[in-house]
């Protein structure tokens, strides 16, 4: 069976921007693994997990290096900060941000 866009998004995109929206809420916003995983939604686990880099090391790599999509996940962190955006509004922010990726050439092989 082929698995679609959105399947391999979630296997490879999906966990490596939330490693980065951890590792930013952490490191620029100073909150604590327990305060970020309450913005995020998640466990204090689960931040550990991200920012301990356990899964998605290699697509982390490739985002660090576009400064256009790593301008995005900042964006997104800091509305994720700041609580601006609605659940709805953050849902299309992550799905703008995973059509980027997908579409550059290293994210290609997913």
């Amino acid at each position: 069976m082929v698995r679609t866009r959105c399947e391999l998004a979630t296997k490879y995109v999906i966990p490596a921007v939330r490693a980065l929206v951890a590792s930013i809420l952490v490191s620029k916003y100073g909150l604590t693994q327990v305060e970020a995983a309450k913005k995020m939604g998640t466990t204090q686990a689960a931040i550990s997990y991200y920012l301990n880099s356990k899964r998605g090391f290699k697509a982390i790599t490739i985002l660090k290096k576009n400064r256009e999509i790593l301008k995005d996940i900042e964006d997104f962190t800091e509305a994720i900060y700041r609580e601006n955006l609605s659940e709805e509004e953050l849902a299309g922010a992550l799905c703008r941000i995973c059509r980027k990726i997908r579409d550059i050439s290293e994210f290609k092989i997913y």
